[in-house]
């Protein structure tokens, strides 16, 4: 048993939820412009945690400051953190009774809205490892509102990639907390490095995401980051933002010109799925 453990410990941890604009297929390109020395780390748009992970994954001691404005996500990460083993069991009865009748299931833990810890984190992650498309989405009222997908065998409990996340994020150096980027970024010094990865400026009315909470990040958000990008530059901090390509985000980032990087990149949230390939989105450095 404890050989096992070590080798579950030895694994790299891996984002447990499937995050709207998640960056674990772009990391690859991502890495090649992390800077190579910096202090702390700071992410205050957190979702699956894929750039974290991998920095953690190089450097366990490295001192962290995350954050999320999804209450439910930041409870996820806490939950994972704490109480890991309860966690899966109440993972591992969701499968159990998703495989007897994954249509009925699945429809009523969608409209379950419990209110206990384990409970509210098991439901979260059961729904995206099920829903269409593995997206997370809820409607103006906050309820979820995502279809189920076509699974055959849904992996809804991966035990050893949730002990690893557990294990890599257990650090006293890794502050997770629930708020708005602006304060999350507040005690950010010289030389820290920022990745800054919001909801992304829609490039059409067709590309507008229902939100991943229910306070929807417009144009005027786009403004306040921008702001804090510059108060950040001005400060001393190693800046990255990722945003589509859209006028708006060129437009507002225009003085970062001579460091606006053009990646290609496939996104996975149109339903249709031949419109999801030959994205660009862009990468904005004050490096």
């Amino acid at each position: 048993m404890k050989q096992q453990y070590k080798q579950i410990l030895s694994l790299a941890p891996k984002p447990f939820v499937k995050w709207a604009g998640g960056k674990r297929q772009l990391l690859p390109i991502l890495s090649k412009y992390i800077p190579k020395k910096f202090d702390s780390y700071f992410e205050p748009f957190l979702g699956g945690g894929a750039v974290l992970f991998h920095l953690l994954s190089e450097n366990p001691k490295l001192m962290c400051f995350v954050s999320d404005l999804n209450s439910d996500l930041i409870l996820s990460y806490v939950t994972i953190r704490d109480r890991t083993e309860e966690l899966i069991l109440a993972l591992e009865n969701h499968s159990k009774n998703y495989f007897k009748n994954p249509k009925q299931y699945y429809y009523k833990v969608r409209e379950s809205s419990p209110k206990n810890q384990i409970d509210k984190v098991s439901r979260l992650i059961f729904l995206n490892k099920t829903c269409f498309n593995g997206l997370y989405r809820v409607n103006s009222g906050g309820e979820f509102n995502v279809p189920l997908g076509r699974y055959s065998n849904p992996n809804i409990v991966n035990k050893e990639n949730l002990l690893a996340v557990s294990h890599a994020i257990q650090s006293k150096n890794i502050s997770i907390r629930c708020q708005d980027f602006t304060k999350a970024l507040e005690v950010a010094q010289e030389n820290d490095f920022v990745y800054l990865d919001p909801p992304y400026q829609p490039i059409s009315h067709t590309a507008k995401f229902t939100s991943y909470t229910n306070d929807n990040f417009d144009y005027k958000d786009q403004e306040r980051l921008f702001v804090e990008f510059e108060k950040l530059d001005s400060k001393g901090c190693k800046v990255m933002l990722s945003n589509s390509k859209s006028k708006e985000v060129l437009d507002l980032f225009s003085s970062y010109s001579n460091n606006i990087i053009e990646i290609n990149s496939n996104r996975f949230i149109n339903s249709d799925s031949k419109k999801r390939t030959g994205h660009s989105e862009l990468l904005i450095k004050n490096y």
